[in-house]
């Protein structure tokens, strides 16, 4: 994800990543400018994983859509995330089990 230019959704759905992977993947996130739909429900994140997306999407300029139902993630953070994407001009995004 991190030089990919031309991937513009990701199903990653069911893979128990967990909090460390979610930290990687944020990484990624970070600097990616094609990915517009990741699909990341069921992977175990909790709040430590949640908080290293939150954190990837206050400079991510391409996510539209992050899908993180059954990780565990506080309702807090789930807020926090979905305003971060729904903050960016001209954007709708969902967080949660379904668009």
């Amino acid at each position: 994800l991190r030089v990919n230019t031309s991937l513009e959704e990701l199903d990653l759905r069911s893979n128990n990543i967990g909090p460390e992977g979610a930290a990687h993947l944020a990484d990624a996130l970070r600097v990616n400018t094609s990915l517009e739909r990741l699909d990341f429900r069921d992977n175990n994140i909790g709040p430590e994983g949640a908080a290293h997306l939150a954190d990837a999407l206050r400079v991510n300029t391409s996510l539209e859509e992050l899908l993180l139902g059954s990780n565990n993630v506080l309702s807090a953070l789930e807020q926090e995330i979905e305003d971060l994407l729904l903050t960016r001009d001209e954007r709708v995004a969902a967080v949660g089990e379904t668009k």
